[in-house]
């Protein structure tokens, strides 16, 4: 099967992209930026010339019709995943309107299987005491759940299958996300202070794996991404554990901190780099719940979390974005790439790309 990918040079995207080729598919990207592809790919083990590329932003009719011509499948992951409040346009222009413009190029060339990357956190707040199949979408006013959860309404009219990541942390992220980030703060000791509450986490490539099984004609229409509900206390306890580092920190009522986190983000508007205290990140804790035992998820397991932070430390500490003595224990070799369960291949084996941008 040909997919078109969006997002494909960003953390999930690429893992995805991986685990697409592993599954024998054939792989075409839309790249803004079709000279950073490799620098994404190949972390992972994937050779330039191993995918097509197709050079355009997701908001570009015109670019997002080239990518869907003649494809099976396509994978809308493309997305902006942050609460920095200095990037609301950014949120709407390429959550909103950017799925609005590739679903619809993909409906014009009829493309097959279409599957639009949502996140759990569509569905806060809730007053349910789980989230699951069938859960109304929340209505939430931090401007990147709003802008995901219109995404996903969006997705449901073009008949699109809806698959729900939850906060992912993971080795070889191209950018340094929100998830990883804040991993990283942790462990430079910029994170004393933290929120009670929790959040649902998984592990990068648990996902990607998730993602490639659904063009192996695995039937559906909303899956959830492999994970756990973590809290807050669990997670900085995991992380001291993992890397025998003390790692000081203090816990207060989610909704205590709300103040805080709205005050950061008004200091945040003004100043140069990034604060490690977010709104909507403290919002979150306060307002996320577990996904209901057996969710759909492709029957994809997600690995212990242990083994996800030790991981992602490793990598941080071997790409020098965490010193040695911050990654503890974890200072190491690099990280290698975790073996998968081996897979039937759904299409012809190789992906017969030319790793050249597309006209």
């Amino acid at each position: 099967m040909l997919v078109a990918v969006t997002g494909g040079t960003g953390f999930l995207g690429a893992h995805t992209v991986r685990a697409l080729l592993r599954h024998g598919h054939r792989v075409r990207l839309l790249a803004r930026r079709p000279d950073r592809v490799a620098a994404a790919l190949a972390p992972l083990g994937v050779a330039p010339d191993a995918v097509d590329v197709v050079e355009g932003d997701v908001t570009d009719p015109a670019a997002a019709a080239r990518l869907v011509s003649g494809v099976d499948g396509l994978l809308h992951a493309a997305g902006v995943y942050t609460f920095d409040p200095r990037r609301r346009a950014a949120l709407r222009r390429v959550n909103e309107h950017g799925t609005e413009v590739v679903l619809a190029a993909a409906l014009a060339a009829r493309v097959g299987r279409l599957v639009h990357v949502s996140t759990v956190g569509t569905l806060y707040p809730t007053t349910a005491p789980a989230i699951g199949p069938g859960s109304p979408l929340g209505r939430s006013r931090e401007p990147y759940l709003a802008s995901k959860t219109a995404a996903e309404r969006i997705a449901r009219r073009y008949g699109a299958v809806v698959t729900r990541p939850p906060a992912l942390l993971g080795p070889h992220d191209p950018h340094l996300g929100d998830q990883n980030a804040r991993l990283r703060d942790l462990l430079r000791g910029l994170m004393p202070l933290w929120p009670t509450g929790g959040l649902p986490l998984g592990d990068v490539r648990d996902n990607a794996e998730l993602h490639a099984r659904l063009f192996d004609g695995v039937p559906g229409a909303e899956f959830f991404g492999p994970g756990s509900f973590v809290t807050t206390r669990e997670y900085v306890g995991t992380v001291r554990a993992v890397t025998g580092r003390v790692l000081p920190a203090a816990f207060a009522p989610a909704r205590a901190l709300a103040f805080a986190g709205r005050a950061a983000d008004v200091l945040q508007r003004c100043w140069p780099g990034r604060l490690p205290v977010q709104g909507g990140a403290i919002h979150v804790c306060e307002v996320a719940v577990p996904v209901v035992a057996g969710a759909p998820d492709a029957r994809v397991p997600a690995r212990p979390l242990a083994e996800t932070v030790a991981d992602t430390v490793r990598w941080l500490a071997d790409t020098g974005a965490l010193s040695a003595r911050r990654a503890g224990r974890l200072a190491a070799p690099a990280v290698p790439l975790s073996p998968a369960p081996p897979v039937t291949p759904a299409g012809p084996a190789g992906s017969g790309a030319t790793g050249k941008a597309l006209p």
